[in-house]
């Protein structure tokens, strides 16, 4: 869906179900920055309903990684309220009846990229809204 995404080699996927925990499924490193976009499976469709990143540029154009990387981000970091993604998530899962998640993350910062995941994360949102003309469900602004 986004041509954007194909040129980061270091990329992966996993999947989340309420029946497991997010820091033991979740396969994004811990020692790299960039965007990850996350899709429901419910009753045999897939949905995207989040688009995130990880990871700052400094003033002096160095890379500023969040402490434990994309993967302390997709596990730790807060969404829907003052609670770590795993919980939240596995909430979710609970309260809207979703299968499972496959969560897609892409290392956007290393010896072949230079692209700051806020403004991969932003034109992948931008995108997102040309098709749709909306944010993705989970995503509240941008």
């Amino acid at each position: 869906m986004f041509n954007e995404l194909t040129k980061y080699r270091t990329n992966n996927h996993f999947f989340f179900t309420a029946k497991e925990e997010l820091e033991n499924v979740c396969n994004a490193p811990k020692d790299k920055s960039g965007v990850y976009i996350v899709y429901e499976l419910k009753n045999g469709k897939i949905e995207l309903v989040y688009i995130g990143s990880s990871g700052k540029i400094q003033n002096n154009g160095t890379i500023k990684h969040r402490n434990g990387g994309l993967y302390d981000r997709i596990v730790n970091g807060h969404q829907f309220g003052k609670v770590p993604r795993k919980k939240s998530w596995k909430q979710k899962l609970v309260d809207e009846k979703i299968e499972a998640l496959d969560i897609y993350w892409y290392d956007t910062i290393n010896s072949e990229t230079m692209d700051i995941p806020v403004f991969v994360e932003a034109t992948i949102i931008q995108r997102f809204f040309e098709i749709y003309g909306q944010l993705p469900r989970w995503n509240k602004e941008f």
